[in-house]
């Protein structure tokens, strides 16, 4: 009695046909994240826990609200050629309710922009679940010295800071430029180019 065996061409061609059908459908799964992403709307909501040089500025309304002891502190923090800034950035991710995807971000690379100024830059390497209709806030917490990005003087960098705080009589605008990421089967996508989360105006002009 003989056994018949099948051609080994054909292994292989069932095979190559499983292997196109999994490829197909990362390469689907792929393009629904991608999408999904792409309809994600970033802003800033507000910045909170404004801190310049030691002195808390979140109540603090104009440049002349500032105690002389503030001002003693924030100058002589100036003399010593050093003016540490440290703030929260409330940035909000959006998925519109009518996105029927929800979408997940992988990785967010950020350059943060004050009045329109390129100063720090990283990663935020934390996944959040986008779900349609519902804002995710994603808290970002900078440390930074004015000195080494600013060439102002003593007003013009508390009145930047004060903007932050939401100070009135100054404008000012604060921003980043990002790259939202996802992990894919096929390895991390982003969008081409960094995008411009809503460098707005803060502050309140009297």
């Amino acid at each position: 009695m003989s056994i018949r065996r099948a051609p080994i061409y054909k292994t292989v061609l069932k095979i190559a046909l499983l292997a196109a059908v999994v490829v197909l459908n990362w390469q689907c799964r792929t393009l629904r994240a991608w999408q999904a992403l792409r309809q994600v709307d970033f802003y800033i909501d507000r910045v909170s826990g404004v801190n310049l040089a030691g002195v808390e500025l979140d109540h603090v309304r104009s440049y002349e609200d500032l105690t002389l002891e503030q001002t003693l502190r924030i100058s002589q923090a100036l003399a010593r050629g050093t003016l540490p800034l440290r703030f929260r950035l409330h940035l909000v991710a959006e998925n519109p309710a009518d996105n029927p995807v929800t979408a997940r971000l992988e990785r967010l690379e950020w350059t943060l922009l004050l009045d329109d100024h390129p100063t720090l830059s990283g990663t935020l390497n934390q996944v959040y679940r986008l779900r349609p209709g519902v804002p995710q806030e994603i808290p970002l917490d900078f440390e930074l010295d004015l000195l080494d990005f600013f060439e102002k003087n003593l007003q013009d960098l508390v009145e930047l800071t004060l903007a932050l705080a939401g100070a009135e009589g100054v404008t000012k605008r604060v921003g980043l430029e990002a790259r939202p990421f996802i992990e894919t089967p096929l390895g991390p996508l982003s969008y081409p180019r960094p995008i411009r989360i809503l460098t707005r105006e803060v502050g309140r002009t009297s």
